[in-house]
């Protein structure tokens, strides 16, 4: 009687699997439309081919001929997909779109081997437990499928949405650096942690530190001691406000690469060493500009503005703002202005660049609208790149004028 049931009544999900489904819907009230179209399709025959998974990983999760053939090699000793339609019933009822499932299956097509109810659905629980919603757990199957399904997965959250403050926050961070989910968290991340606060940095600085530095958290923790040292050798101590930034700059850099960057920076702009030593103190992450944007900031200040090298060393904000849309468009401003006697000449360059663009237009141009009707049109001219070497204003022919 059993075979003939069999024959009649084929399964395609095994008992244990759909205990698994059935519990996971009580819990999170999953959808049923991916597992009864994927039983349809199971349902066929008893004599229906050997199961091929590299047919099914195109027909049922939707990867590429190339991603398939590629994930079918580690998926070689499936001989049913009643396991793998029970893990895309619970990918499906997180939310997951069948674009977003076979982008988890290509990254991970181990995936695909879990029991449901001794794997996935008890770390969902638990990751509900933490205050997770649905949507955010998706997000993080998204993420690292592999690391999602591993129980270590609740500690590491429980550490790092504190340190990043929120689980957003760290969601931002994993995408940049999905080993945290990996590192160990005693032996290394917890370490650079704990130094990197030593050194005057609070959980804010070290969770903005993580984005364009993603594996500072990640690295053995000598190399974070050395990267503190080179940060205090061009000239900022820990403590200090600018540390953070010249950790950022100095991050991954050998002493090699700093010096000779140090030695264009000299050249470049005619610093001394004195000089030098001031600007990269105060903008650290002058260090990190490329050479032909430090060429170009240096051929415009010093040979166009007409700017000292000492004078640009003590403000080297200036080399944090945008040639083309800020350090040009405003020097023909202030040029045109005093050179027609409408601005007193002791109103520094300086000045008009580092305000923004609102007190900018409130302190250069609106007051000027009467003498110098276009002067506005031509400054967004210029800013929008349109004239950037040919700024010419039209000037009120009533006050004689002359264009710069």
């Amino acid at each position: 009687m059993l075979l003939v049931q069999k024959q009649h009544v084929p399964l395609s999900v095994p008992p244990r699997a759909t205990v698994a489904l059935l519990s996971l819907r009580q819990q999170c009230r999953l959808p049923t439309t991916r597992l009864s179209t994927t039983t349809a399709a199971a349902g066929s025959s008893a004599n229906r081919a050997p199961f091929a998974v590299e047919d099914y990983l195109v027909a049922t999760c939707h990867l590429t001929p190339a991603q398939a053939l590629k994930a079918s090699k580690v998926l070689s000793h499936l001989k049913s997909p009643s396991r793998p339609d029970a893990v895309l019933a619970f990918l499906s009822g997180l939310g997951l779109s069948d674009t977003d499932i076979a982008a988890t299956i290509a990254y991970d097509p181990k995936l695909l081997c879990s029991e449901v109810e001794r794997t996935l659905a008890p770390r969902l629980a638990e990751l509900r437990d933490l205050g997770l919603s649905p949507s955010q757990i998706a997000r993080l199957v998204l993420v690292d499928p592999a690391r999602f399904r591993r129980p270590t997965v609740v500690s590491k959250l429980q550490y790092y949405v504190p340190l990043f403050g929120s689980f957003e926050n760290l969601l931002q961070a994993l995408k940049s650096n999905s080993y945290l989910l990996s590192s160990d968290l005693e032996r290394v991340v917890k370490p650079n942690v704990t130094f990197l606060m030593e050194c005057g940095l609070d959980a804010c600085d070290i969770a903005k530190l993580s984005l364009p530095v993603p594996r500072l958290l990640t690295t053995n923790p000598e190399r974070v001691r050395a990267m503190v040292v080179r940060a205090e050798a061009v000239g900022v101590p820990r403590g200090s406000g600018m540390f953070r930034h010249a950790l950022l700059a100095v991050a991954f850099l050998s002493e090699e690469k700093i010096a000779a960057k140090v030695e264009f920076l000299k050249k470049t702009f005619r610093w001394s060493d004195a000089e030098v030593g001031i600007a990269v103190s105060k903008l650290p992450l002058v260090l990190k500009h490329s050479k032909d944007r430090l060429r170009r900031m240096s051929d415009f200040l010093i040979t166009q503005v007409g700017l000292e090298p000492e004078y640009i060393a003590h403000r080297p904000a200036l080399l944090t703002y945008s040639l083309e849309r800020r350090l040009m468009p405003r020097h023909y401003v202030v040029k045109f202005l005093k050179a027609n006697g409408l601005l007193e000449h002791d109103r520094s360059y300086y000045t008009a660049v580092q305000v923004s663009e609102n007190v900018f237009m409130e302190k250069f141009i609106c007051p000027y609208k009467e003498a110098a009707p276009s002067l506005a049109e031509d400054y967004a001219a210029a800013c929008s790149g349109e004239v950037p070497t040919l700024f010419m204003f039209q000037e009120s022919s009533m006050l004689g004028l002359s264009s710069v």
